[in-house]
């Protein structure tokens, strides 16, 4: 095989390309400049937080629902930081109750504003144990007990609220709950 002799010319590659194809001599046409295609429109503002609240609401609901008490059904809760022998004796209905709050036939929004005055009182006033009075809800049109399943969620959002326990029967059963409320 031969060599090529090597080029001697010291005009760039897109002078001889342009030269090869006719560019220069006249036989092609140079196109305009394309215009550039329009930009793709910005997104709409997405509402992350108003999205992010919905899920929060739905997942509460759901959760709601999901785990809603039953007429007969005891209530009970502790904070990770409570002893559970505090519990038991909530539950035998060892500590007395100094204030009482009775709920039974509200409405829920009436119930729960009530709920949460009283317990902001009790708190105020130093009081350490009280008993709400939230009816069986044995008479409820929605055949799940209310306000039950109001006083449970409510007691279980308040950082104030340490343990709570449905007394035995002779204080209401699991028409009723002891609440102990932190005195700080």
């Amino acid at each position: 095989m031969r060599k090529a002799p090597p080029t001697t010319d010291d005009r760039d590659d897109a002078s001889l390309f342009r030269d090869a194809i006719g560019v220069n001599r006249g036989h092609v046409r140079v196109l305009p400049a394309a215009t550039p295609p329009p930009s793709a429109p910005k997104p709409k503002p997405a509402a992350h937080m108003a999205r992010r609240d919905e899920a929060a609401a739905r997942n509460e609901l759901q959760h709601i629902l999901l785990s809603s008490l039953e007429t007969g059904d005891v209530l009970r809760f502790r904070r990770d930081a409570i002893n559970p022998q505090i519990l038991k004796k909530l539950a035998r209905g060892e500590y007395a109750a100094q204030e009482e709050l009775d709920l039974h036939g509200l409405p829920a929004h009436s119930a729960e504003t009530l709920l949460r005055q009283f317990l902001r009182d009790c708190r105020l006033h130093g009081v350490g144990c009280v008993r709400i009075i939230h009816g069986k809800g044995r008479n409820s049109e929605e055949r799940l007990p209310v306000l039950k399943n109001l006083v449970d969620r409510v007691l279980r959002q308040r950082a104030d609220v340490l343990a709570f326990h449905s007394p035995p029967a002779k204080q209401g059963g699991t028409g009723a709950v002891l609440v102990l409320l932190d005195k700080d």
